[in-house]
């Protein structure tokens, strides 16, 4: 198991960044992303970034204006 945003999920062997999006449909282009409290650097990452089994996963969409 691990956390999104305080939410259970399920985990799987190979499990990404991209797979816990995907499955929560967070489609936002600006979205920033921490596991373990470790900021995932580039977007480019996430479909490269593994989520290991336990971690506790905060996804943020970010808002602008002015």
């Amino acid at each position: 198991m691990i956390k999104v945003n305080g939410e259970e999920i399920p985990w799987h062997e190979g499990m990404t960044v991209q797979n816990i999006l995907d499955a929560k449909n967070f489609t936002f282009r600006m979205i920033s992303v921490w596991i373990n409290e470790n900021p995932v650097e580039r977007r480019e990452n996430y479909n490269s970034t593994p989520v290991p089994d336990g971690a506790e996963v905060e996804v943020v969409h970010m808002m602008s204006g002015g």
